[in-house]
């Protein structure tokens, strides 16, 4: 099945990615946005983005020099961890391809951190380390008890996946800009027109 996607690409040196979901892995996967409409939105457009997502995150420090190749092995597991996560939050098995590509990324070497001096570390890795690296993040999530804490945003135009941290699990939106503000000014506008249905008067004979 084709899939038109609206492309992204960084402008003025501006930072490309938004990182507002708990956890880096989440943040990759939310690099296709609004993915049940029509035409959702591609983030990793180019080597380019892709090397500044994996800069942006904190994956990796400076350029991890990608080439287009990567950013096929990128996006590929991007989409195996989102079935994973999919299939977490609906109590359904896991798929057994998309299992399969996360553990052998998992395998590979992950990027690597070193100090640098006093108080300061630099992570390095290659493309390929990078994307272990969020496949073992993905592996920790998923097999851990953070998982419990996963959840879809309530926006129906946003299909972003968070880790909801609030006393009492009650968060609703992936973050407040854009989508909690929306979610807030839409219930307000629901509440002021039933209160305005409840306030008019009843006609005579009906």
């Amino acid at each position: 099945m084709l899939l038109a996607v609206v492309f992204v690409t960084c402008q003025n040196g501006d930072m490309v990615h938004t990182f507002k979901c708990g956890a880096p892995v989440l943040d990759f996967v939310g690099t296709l946005r609004a993915r049940r409409n029509a035409v959702p939105t591609e983030m990793l457009t180019s080597a380019e983005s892709l090397e500044a997502w994996f800069r942006e995150s904190g994956v990796v420090d400076g350029d991890a020099r990608c080439e287009p190749s990567d950013v096929r092995q990128a996006i590929a597991l991007r989409e195996a961890i989102y079935l994973l996560i999919v299939a977490t939050l609906q109590g359904e098995d896991w798929d057994a391809d998309a299992l399969a590509l996360v553990n052998d990324t998992a395998r590979t070497p992950s990027a690597v951190p070193r100090l640098v001096r006093r108080g300061c570390r630099q992570v390095e890795g290659s493309p390929r380390q990078a994307l272990s690296s969020i496949a073992r993040q993905a592996v920790e999530l998923l097999g851990g008890p953070e998982a419990a804490l996963l959840k879809e945003c309530s926006r129906g135009e946003c299909t972003q996946v968070y880790l909801d941290r609030s006393h009492g699990g009650r968060r609703e939106w992936c973050a407040m800009d854009p989508c909690g503000n929306r979610i807030k000014a839409a219930a307000y506008r629901a509440r002021k027109r039933n209160e305005a249905r409840a306030a008019s008067p009843v006609r005579p004979g009906r």
